[in-house]
């Protein structure tokens, strides 16, 4: 049970890695052969990885994790050796099934692709249609075409038929599942008998030894943190789009250049009834269709307002009939063909003659008209005029961090020149701690990186500014100290109090712990319930309101002779000692649950049939690590 445990939960960090390092899998280095070129730092499958592929996997992990994690993110976990060779072991997994993907011939067909593309959320138009434009737009702004994204696209989603084809072989024999649900469910029925620390106040002496012993073995609980107060400036999109200019000529401009994005098309809304039959139908067939539809042409030219009762009672459409035929407003392109032709050739009101499409015969009703419409310039004149101070800013940005970098390097002791140059207001902040303040929140300083940057030698003894820290994608934050305070012991007489608190309640607990370790050893020696508290059921699934020291004691207790003793530490809370009296599987089970569970087992199985599947792959390419990788890591561990 408990090494399945064990196994389950090395395949949840995993799954945990694959999100941090995505996008399949990675394993150890170990037993990978070496050798000695220069040129990269891997080989699979004939392919050489270079440390240049490396490097840009590497920073574009961290620039993925800071922009998921925020200020939260903390670059030394990812910016580690391990982190690093985990990078390339990903590389080399991904090499490993790219080079088995071409080896079965996998292909993904052009529909799937699109189909995959078509779900890409925010490309789809008003009108339901794909937004070819923005699609273009989007994968510009990432450096890419929509041919190389496709490629991409279509390796990914091969790579993901060849993993899946390997976790679908995966199953779980239904004894184990259920021998794992019911040591789930297993209830044991438990009583307490608690030895509490402040039962023992009186026997406690504490002398100044004590206490003085105490204050200098834990120092570092009456440290104040070293402390900056700083001033800083930062150079991000939103302060050079400020200094751009824009006219309303400029406006004027964009507005005529791009009026197709203030524009909607026109757009009807119309009825139908249908008439279905097939397009190559016998002729009779097509015929007596078509007869039916003229006849209820013939009814409603007669009795236009019987259209909503006629479609509910001929129509064999099933998505509009019931709702009188209404199929809502459409653009031109939303509907078939020759639909669309009718409708839009139609006055609001009119009827159609029967209409034939591959779907059968049509009878339409035009039921509203909206026309086609442009914005006007004024509604959208500060939209335009945002939009323009974007671009002039994307454009400008490059060529202002270069200046920003270097006046804050030429200018090390003041941060007034690039203030000046870029127009960047110094801002200033108090009591800046090296670690992250929570509670300040997105703050431009309140960043791992730049709090990195800034407690330095060189800018708390030299007084000089940091260097231009990037804090998030085209953010860059410079700073220096004004003030500084070390960290700092505080004087043993202004804490004596907190110390002295401190020492009572450790000789207390102390003493709990002994008196209730010698009463457990007699408990087990000789049964005797006196004491002990009313009797509670606990379970691995219903443990609410035990700490886990005392639930992980309760469950592990050698159930074979009962009544059962075992005590638990709980820092603080004293000693507990458990008589566990009743071991039984509940009457009744989760059947939702279980069959959860089950799954779970089969997700984890299926991972580990990936896991061996990749290694598998590693040898049939022939990987190689190369002395570039060792050399790397070696420079790292350095650091």
């Amino acid at each position: 049970m408990f090494d399945f445990i064990r196994t389950h939960q090395r395949l949840m960090q995993f799954l945990l890695l694959l999100f941090i390092f995505p996008s399949f899998a990675f394993f150890g280095l170990e037993g990978y052969s070496r050798l000695t070129d220069d040129s990269g730092v891997a080989k699979v499958a004939g392919q050489t990885i270079t440390k240049e592929e490396w490097d840009a996997a590497h920073r574009q992990q961290l620039e993925r994790m800071r922009q998921v994690y925020g200020n939260q993110f903390d670059s030394k976990i990812f910016d580690s050796p391990q982190a690093r060779r985990a990078i390339l072991d990903n590389l080399i997994a991904q090499r490993a099934l790219g080079a088995e993907v071409v080896a079965n011939k996998l292909v993904v067909p052009d529909q799937v692709l699109q189909q995959s593309i078509l779900q890409i959320p925010g490309l789809t138009k008003p009108d339901g249609s794909f937004d070819n434009e923005q699609y273009r737009v989007l994968l510009a702004a990432q450096g890419m075409t929509p041919k190389s994204y496709e490629a991409g696209l279509r390796r990914e989603m091969a790579v993901q038929q060849l993993n899946a084809a390997i976790q679908s072989t995966a199953f779980a024999p239904r004894t184990v599942a259920e021998n794992l649900s019911n040591l789930n469910d297993q209830e044991r029925t438990v009583q307490m008998l608690n030895f509490k620390p402040d039962s023992y106040a009186a026997q406690v002496k504490v002398s100044d030894d004590m206490l003085k012993a105490y204050y200098d073995k834990n120092g570092a609980r009456f440290e104040t943190p070293e402390q900056a107060d700083i001033e800083y400036v930062v150079l991000d999109a939103a302060a050079v789009a400020a200094q751009a200019a824009v006219t309303d000529d400029d406006i004027k401009a964009y507005y005529e250049q791009n009026q197709k994005q203030y524009a909607t098309e026109e757009q009807r809304r119309a009825s139908h009834i249908l008439i279905t039959v097939k397009k190559d139908a016998p002729a009779a067939e097509k015929a007596a269709a078509k007869a039916k539809a003229e006849g209820l042409v013939a009814q409603l030219r007669k009795n236009p307002g019987d259209f909503a009762k006629l479609a509910k009672a001929n129509s064999q459409d099933p998505g509009s009939a019931e709702n009188g035929g209404d199929l809502g407003y459409f653009a031109k392109g939303a509907m078939v063909k020759p639909f669309e032709d009718a409708a839009f050739s139609l006055k609001q009101g009119e009827i159609s003659d029967p209409v034939e499409s591959d779907f059968g015969y049509h009878v339409i009703e035009v039921t509203g008209i909206k026309p086609a419409a442009v914005k006007p310039l004024e509604s959208v004149k500060a939209e335009i005029g945002a939009e323009i101070k974007k671009q002039i800013a994307a454009k400008k940005y490059s060529e202002m961090a270069d200046q920003f970098n270097n006046l804050v390097y030429e200018n090390g002791d003041s941060l007034k020149a690039v203030s000046d140059k870029l127009k960047l207001k110094i801002q200033t902040a108090t009591g800046v701690t090296r670690a992250l303040n929570p509670a300040a929140g997105p703050l431009p300083y309140n960043n791992a990186k730049f709090l990195t940057a800034l407690f330095t030698d060189d800018v708390i003894k030299a007084k000089h500014n940091t260097e231009a820290v990037q804090t998030a994608p085209n953010t860059l934050v410079a700073g220096r100290m004004t003030s500084y305070k070390p960290v700092a012991k505080r004087p043993f007489e202004e804490v004596k109090a907190d110390v002295q608190k401190a020492v009572l309640q450790q000789e207390e607990q102390a003493l709990a712990v002994k008196a209730g370790q010698e009463r457990l050893a007699q408990l087990q020696a000789k049964d005797d319930a006196t004491g002990f508290s009313d009797a509670k059921v606990v379970s691995r699934v219903k443990s609410d309101g035990w700490t886990q020291e005392a639930f992980n004691a309760v469950m592990k207790a050698d159930t074979a002779k009962l009544p059962a003793y075992v005590g638990a530490e709980t820092q603080g809370l004293g000693y507990q000692i458990y008589r566990v009296t009743k071991v039984e599987q509940p009457k009744t089970v989760d059947t939702a649950r279980r069959k959860a569970e089950q799954e779970q087992i089969v997700a984890a199985l299926s991972q580990q049939e990936a896991l061996a599947y990749l290694d598998y792959l590693r040898e049939k390419a022939k990987t190689k690590l190369l002395k570039g990788a060792a050399a790397v890591s070696a420079d790292d561990a350095a650091k």
